[in-house]
């Protein structure tokens, strides 16, 4: 795998706001064709044919991000969601997001790596010895009752937008490499799909088919579902308050 460096944060609201004041992310100003591509994946920029994917202008964008009157993380102005992560956001506003902030949408391998530990294979981002697997409200914004809804950001029992937790705030849950929020609180938009590998592959990528990666789990997944390793993903045009985003960059 070539070298990239991940983002220690997933995108926060506050971040998304700029991106949508700038006028981007929609049919009026999409991403030029072939912006935000993996520097070591042939094609993987922005197709041209993905623009009517995207909402009609900043009105309709700022209405698609109110996908969930609970969980929904955008305002229309700006309060104490800002530094929260963004969520209802589909993967093509993520690919969109990533290519106006100078990076890129990571694939699933370099997620992996980083959320696993690399060599290590961490069964938690923050897993000492690699193998174990503790985890509790100090380590993540997951689930704590496989049967209901209890989510364990906030600390108090029930759930709510506050369990989608301000990045950076669960020190415990802390990676191999200083990434906050891997497990938890959104799952994040990867590059390419769910898949196997072709073997062996340098700069794995998956072909694309009709879902994209989402990893990481969210507020709401128990904690099975926040392992490094679990896959899960959707259509690209999915908008829900469990996907949000982080990007990469080249090194």
């Amino acid at each position: 795998m070539s070298t990239f460096r991940l983002d220690k944060y997933e995108v926060t609201v506050g971040r998304f706001r700029a991106f949508v004041q700038s006028g981007m992310g929609t049919q009026l100003q999409p991403p030029d064709s072939g912006s935000g591509a993996h520097p070591n994946i042939a094609a993987s920029g922005w197709d041209s044919n993905w623009n009517t994917n995207l909402v009609a202008t900043r009105n309709v964008l700022t209405t698609a991000l109110k996908c969930d009157p609970m969980f929904q993380t955008w305002t229309e102005l700006s309060g104490e969601n800002e530094n929260r992560p963004i969520n209802c956001v589909t993967w093509f506003e993520a690919m969109a997001f990533c290519t106006w902030d100078a990076g890129f949408l990571p694939t699933e391998a370099e997620w992996n790596y980083a959320a696993s530990g690399g060599d290590e294979q961490r069964a938690y981002p923050w897993s000492t010895p690699a193998a174990s697997t503790t985890i509790d409200g100090l380590h993540a914004s997951y689930n704590r009752d496989e049967s209901g809804l209890d989510c364990a950001g906030d600390g108090m029992t029930g759930c709510a937008v506050t369990d989608l937790v301000v990045v950076g705030t669960k020190p415990a849950g802390i990676g191999r490499w200083g990434h906050f929020d891997l497990a938890g609180n959104v799952a994040e938009w990867t590059l390419d799909s769910p898949g196997r590998y072709a073997d062996p592959c340098t700069d794995c990528v998956n072909p694309v088919n009709s879902y994209r990666g989402a990893r990481g789990g969210s507020y709401d997944f128990d904690h099975n579902l926040v392992r490094a390793g679990f896959r899960y993903g959707g259509p690209p045009d999915s908008r829900t308050a469990r996907f949000g985003i982080r990007c990469a960059r080249a090194l």
